[in-house]
């Protein structure tokens, strides 16, 4: 009876850490997310429509994402910027790391953006060889 009690225990939470586990990827959007190699791989390779098409809907959504993440971290730069006790506190303080975190995104939506841009460029005039990053 024990036995079964646990076989069923082992059983349910098995199936619950395969339902949480497929749950970030079936939510996921629709933009692929290469690794860094992979995406200097297809910049060097790049010399089709298709390719520069990917490479800047890849960057663009890149953007959206940095800018999302950038609101996400302004707002919380807002909420810690109201507890600030004292001027002699440790650095780096809380609101210190999210105005960074804040600034990061900022310029990385800012750099993939310019590449979007880029490649877009390139799409719309394959003929032109610019050299690439």
């Amino acid at each position: 009876m024990k036995l079964n009690l646990i076989a069923a225990g082992v059983v349910l939470l098995t199936c619950v850490n395969v339902g949480t586990a497929q749950a970030p990827a079936a939510a996921g959007g629709t933009a692929p997310h290469y690794s860094n190699s992979h995406l200097k791989q297809m910049m060097r390779e790049a010399h089709t429509p298709e390719q520069y098409s990917a490479l800047a809907s890849y960057y663009s959504s890149s953007r959206q994402d940095f800018l999302q993440k950038a609101a996400e971290e302004k707002l919380e730069w807002e909420r810690r910027s109201q507890n600030v006790m004292s001027v002699a506190a440790k650095y780096p303080r809380p609101v210190d790391s999210a105005r960074y975190l804040y600034e990061y995104y900022i310029q990385e939506a800012a750099e993939a953006g310019g590449l979007s841009a880029k490649y877009s460029r390139l799409l719309a005039s394959p003929g032109s060889s610019e050299t690439k990053q």
